[in-house]
């Protein structure tokens, strides 16, 4: 089985599971409590904690440990939104765009309807893109914070993150880089938060990381005992932030070379479904895109019927983002780029690991084998 849906979540790598498994074993300890086994857990946080930081050009006190990308996105959209709510007296503003996760979406959908932020959804073009000058126009006097995805989790395009830092001028840029995390760098983007969650880059489901400036003053969206600086209550899964490190360290160490072979693959796949299928177009930017995807429709056929036909022939891949998986809505991330419903409800999207290569014909051949196959009724 070819397994081609690394943007839903990737394998844990052994050398992950190595570093994490003392921490799952003899050396348990709660990273608060003020005894030798609660120490040696804070030690092995506290490292972890600057390894993950050094990934991101910032200080370790910018590290906050969470559950994943939904929480990492909704505590920098959140906290930072209402944050700054607080100190003002008055809801505020927030710019996005309409391609963001469901994560980010439902959050400013949230500080609109319960706390009265004014929510701006920049548009982007047919591929994706969202102009910098666009965000510049949209900011206000009261904008608070700006929500962008480094990288779209569906078709790949990738923004211009030095762009939209500028374009934000003095307001915070967040950007979701949950899929960007091992193929674009972390550092140097100009933004003040990113999100990134361990499960896309080789470290378990449930681990992840919001880094933020600390300058920033975010109000936590869990409360207890005052953990992460009081950003995030909750005993920290040390093992998983260990894991974390490991993994981000290994990613951004291989990712040059990741990319390379990627985005090879990724392009010999493109020209030969373009080639080979009838009516098939590739969705999201044709060069600003992340080396390990490729994304399609393929016009008057199912996208669920042709991944079935696919999983046949022994290639496992998706029709988007894995947290709408069940709904019979069209993407909003196709519609958003212009592209019609039905149209829509064919995608597939193919995403690349690190590691283990593969023939890109025999993966092409398989496409245009299945959605014959589906064409003809079988």
């Amino acid at each position: 089985m070819l397994y081609l849906d690394h943007a839903a979540t990737t394998r844990v790598r052994p050398e992950v599971r190595e570093a994490m498994l003392p921490y799952l074993a003899d050396r348990f300890g709660n990273p608060s409590s003020h005894h030798t086994v609660g120490e040696g857990a804070a030690a092995a946080l506290a490292d972890a904690r600057r390894r993950v930081a050094a990934v991101f050009g910032m200080r370790a006190g910018d590290i906050v440990f969470v559950s994943g990308g939904t929480e990492a996105n909704n505590l920098a959209v959140k906290g930072v939104a209402l944050a700054a709510a607080l100190r003002r007296g008055s809801p505020g503003h927030v710019i996005t765009t309409p391609i963001e996760h469901e994560s980010v979406l439902a959050s400013c959908a949230y500080l609109a309807r319960v706390h009265g932020t004014e929510v701006t959804e920049v548009p982007v073009d047919a591929t994706g893109l969202v102009d910098p000058a666009a965000v510049a126009a949209a900011r206000r006097e009261n904008t608070d914070l700006v929500t962008i995805g480094y990288a779209n989790n569906e078709v790949g395009t990738v923004q211009d993150a030095a762009g939209l830092s500028a374009a934000a001028d003095r307001v915070p840029l967040h950007l979701d880089a949950v899929q960007a995390a091992g193929w674009l760098p972390l550092a140097g983007t100009g933004a003040d938060a990113l999100s990134v969650a361990g499960h896309k880059i080789g470290a378990p489901q449930g681990t992840g990381v919001l880094a933020i400036r600390g300058r920033i003053p975010v109000e936590p969206i869990l409360h207890g005992g005052g953990q992460e600086r009081d950003r995030r209550s909750g005993t920290e899964h040390v093992a998983g932030a260990v894991g974390l490190a490991v993994a981000l360290e290994l990613a951004e160490a291989e990712r040059e070379a990741a990319t390379a072979a990627a985005s090879a693959r990724r392009d010999r796949v493109i020209e030969r479904v373009l080639g080979s299928v009838a009516e098939a177009r590739l969705t999201g930017h044709p060069t600003r895109r992340l080396p390990g995807t490729a994304s399609f429709t393929f016009a008057g056929v199912s996208g669920e019927a042709v991944l079935l036909e696919l999983e046949r022939r022994g290639v496992v891949s998706s029709s988007g983002s894995a947290c709408a998986a069940g709904s019979d809505d069209p993407s909003h991330v196709l519609l958003a780029l212009g592209i019609a419903p039905e149209v829509a409800q064919t995608a597939v999207r193919f995403t690349f690991g690190h590691h283990g290569g593969f023939d890109p014909d025999a993966v092409a051949a398989a496409v245009a084998d299945a959605v014959a196959a589906v064409r003809a009724g079988r």
